[in-house]
């Protein structure tokens, strides 16, 4: 079957995520618009793209509106570590409510599909386990991440009611906890920070006791759910969990870090910091049942890739 070339708008761009998206979507044959303002992306992640006819940058701030024509808009603008979200809190949560707005706007106007990244921190510290897309969160509304998680909620908010209001044709995922190359080697991430901290065979830290739990999914099973939501029936919004349900205390992933890079890395542990979920698990069988996606590799895998990536960039 013919592919038919699509001009994709994928906000964020240069980002991890958004890096990697780009590069999946170029290599389909599709025109696409990269915007980024390199607040947390930077130039380095889309660098080999910049050459090929059918990528295009534009530097720009998606706190201020953008006019642009394209059939589908990725909207992934926001960053997403709790160093770097934490940094400008305001920004924050002023890139995912007014940039959900003019995103939402301009696929209003020209009539694009569009989906949001949206993020398992909708929930907060879950009262639910593992968490379905009907729980509706425990999220504190006035702490130190609240900037991300509300903000992230609020743009949940927005896409549904331009659907209701506006028929816009929008989509939403929910993602859980990804890694793989490109992460940035010190946004505060507990994959990044491990490895990072492993292969200099400094001391790793786990904050509390290192019995609360994440799962891990790889990047490139990510972007397949993601994908596969965009292009699935205009029906199906989501909410939809992306994550992989394989469960981790962060000791287990501390010790299988320090295991698979031969570290001397000690593990020392720090307080708890606030609001910090103490479970983390996607209850998966929506996207399982709707798009057919489930990730494919595990953990051991998906960290040897990773782990080689910042071996080279150290």
């Amino acid at each position: 079957m013919k592919h038919i070339q699509k001009r994709i708008l994928v906000t964020g761009g240069a980002g991890f995520l958004g890096s990697h998206l780009c590069d999946r979507l170029v290599a389909e044959g599709n025109d696409v618009i990269c915007l980024d303002n390199f607040f947390t992306g930077t130039k380095g992640n889309i660098l080999h793209l910049l050459g090929n006819p059918n990528f295009e940058f534009i530097r720009h701030d998606l706190t201020q509106p953008i006019f642009v024509e394209v059939d589908e808009i990725y909207n992934l603008a926001c960053p997403a570590s709790p160093i770097h979200y934490q940094y400008n809190p305001v920004k924050t949560i002023k890139t995912s409510v007014m940039g959900s707005i003019h995103m939402l706007g301009l696929a209003k106007r020209v009539k694009a599909k569009i989906l949001q990244a949206s993020t398992s921190e909708v929930y907060g510290d879950p009262n639910t386990h593992p968490q379905k897309e009907d729980y509706w969160g425990n999220v504190n509304c006035i702490g130190i991440r609240s900037c991300y998680d509300e903000g992230k909620r609020c743009a949940e908010t927005l896409f549904f009611d331009y659907h209701r209001q506006n028929k816009v044709n929008i989509r939403v995922v929910r993602i859980f906890n990804t890694y793989g190359p490109r992460m940035h080697p010190n946004d505060g991430r507990v994959v990044s920070n491990f490895i990072v901290q492993a292969l200099s065979n400094q001391d790793i830290t786990v904050f509390g006791d290192g019995a609360q739990t994440r799962s891990f999914c790889y990047v490139d099973d990510l972007l397949e759910g993601m994908i596969r939501m965009m292009n699935g029936p205009d029906d199906f919004t989501g909410p939809v969990n992306l994550g992989n349900p394989g469960e981790f205390t962060i000791l287990e992933l501390a010790e299988m870090i320090i295991r698979m890079t031969g570290s001397k890395s000690r593990i020392i542990f720090s307080p708890l910091p606030q609001d910090d979920p103490i479970q983390r698990q996607p209850d998966i069988s929506l996207a399982k049942d709707r798009l057919g996606w489930e990730p494919k590799l595990n953990l051991e895998e998906g960290l040897g890739i990773t782990i080689d990536y910042f071996r080279d960039i150290l």
